[in-house]
């Protein structure tokens, strides 16, 4: 009897030695896997980025380089912008609703490829009309990655850690911006080149990564799902919807206006040598990613995005005041005040985080796609405004006005916006 006793103790204690190291193995495969994850969907948004400013980078040389006169090479830059900023827009819709029908992955392989071949495309144009269509297609492309890349953390990743996912996600991103500046000093064409390799070998390192546990629970059932006009059947979800993009829209004016623009800053301010866009946007962004960190690990400790934001976008004004205000500025001085406004905007990844925690599971990547391109496609109407008050006002002061009226709107917007700190996401929305 004893002996039998000894047996089943030693085979109860057996088992549950195995069972520890099972479970243990399954949770470091669990782990490993969404470190993957989040590297993949962070070296996507590198990617994404390096591709969205390289034209920025470049504008200049590019243009100049494919036959455009000197005096044309701003109006034609800001076409093609707004060009591919529509592309963002149509994009962001398509990927979005793609994203929630029949996956977050699928969305992942499809921009990347896409995108990849129209920079490929965009080291061959020699016209200006050229050049725009394939911006609109590379801006297709490029609208799908963060929405899927930040719906895929935010679905994977505990409701507690969420936000340090996305927040990697946006830093590790964020330097594409300064890639895109060190490969556009061996020529625009080489930028775009790379660009398309980058993309390629993504693609290939996606293989293996796995679709959100979320989407598979609703994947077979018949909620709907991806559809875009849901937004628009009920009032209070549409106002939530419009909110979440109001609140970024201070973030894209910093970067494609007062920095993008910034030769024509200069001149304006009476800054003592030509200023470098190409530098501005590189500062901007490194900028952008050390405030991504200050602005993930804010929210983690307060538990709240919402005062997150409001000490950023408060930050943001007192760093544009200062930039227009610099008279007589040198190059110098004028990347570390980019450094500066990238800084006090770096709540990117805290925007796109609070987008992605407003809905539910059957429209959330519609929702995390959309919001950030609608924010880039922004910058249609906001170049549109800037350049009517340019006439009267002049380019300084109307950086000050324009910088005024989206910072009212975007504090207001998110005084309507709950707090979604640690919100479970484990939910549909109802049509």
């Amino acid at each position: 009897m004893l002996k039998i006793y000894c047996f089943i103790h030693n085979s109860a204690t057996l088992a549950n030695q195995l069972f520890t190291i099972m479970t243990d193995t399954t949770a470091a495969k669990a782990t490993r896997n969404m470190i993957f994850l989040v590297l993949v969907a962070s070296l996507g948004y590198f990617v994404d980025i390096y591709d969205l400013l390289v034209f920025s980078i470049v504008r200049k040389a590019s243009l100049l380089d494919i036959g455009v006169s000197a005096a044309d090479v701003l109006p034609k830059g800001q076409f093609i912008i707004n060009v591919q900023m529509f592309g963002l827009l149509l994009g962001g819709i398509l990927w979005g609703v793609i994203g929630d029908k029949l996956g977050r992955i699928k969305v992942l392989f499809g921009s990347i490829l896409l995108y990849s071949i129209a920079n490929f495309a965009n080291a061959y144009v020699r016209d200006v009309n050229t050049y725009a269509l394939v911006r609109f297609i590379a801006g297709i492309g490029l609208a799908g990655e963060l929405g899927a890349g930040i719906t895929l953390v935010a679905e994977t990743l505990s409701k507690e850690k969420r936000g340090y996912g996305t927040m990697i996600v946006a830093v590790i991103g964020l330097f594409g911006a300064a890639a895109a500046v060190m490969v556009a000093k061996h020529g625009w064409q080489d930028a775009y080149k790379v660009g398309g390799c980058l993309g390629i070998a993504l693609l290939l390192l996606r293989i293996g990564t796995f679709e959100s546990g979320m989407f598979k629970n609703i994947e077979q059932t018949n909620i709907s799902k991806g559809n875009f006009f849901m937004l628009f059947t009920n009032w209070d979800r549409l106002k939530k919807y419009l909110y979440c993009i109001l609140i970024g829209a201070p973030l894209w004016y910093v970067v494609g206006v007062l920095v993008t623009l910034s030769p024509e800053f200069g001149k304006a301010l009476g800054a003592t040598e030509p200023l470098s866009a190409g530098d501005g946007v590189l500062y901007t962004y490194i900028g952008i990613a050390v405030g991504d960190i200050f602005a993930g690990l804010l929210a983690q400790v307060t538990k709240s995005r919402k005062l997150t934001m409001v000490v950023f976008l408060l930050l943001s004004v007192v760093s544009v005041v200062y930039y227009l205000g610099s008279k007589g500025l040198n190059s110098h001085q004028f990347v570390w005040i980019c450094f500066f406004m990238g800084c006090s905007v770096g709540y990117w990844a805290t925007f796109v985080t609070i987008a992605a925690e407003q809905f539910g599971t059957n429209i959330r990547s519609t929702v995390t796609t959309t919001v950030p391109n609608f924010v880039r496609g922004s910058l249609i109407p906001i170049n549109i405004a800037f350049n009517a008050f340019v006439v009267h006002y002049g380019m300084v002061t109307s950086g000050y006005i324009m910088m005024g009226i989206l910072t009212v709107i975007a504090l207001f917007s998110l005084s309507q916006l709950k707090e979604t700190f640690g919100k479970d996401l484990n939910y549909v929305e109802i049509s």
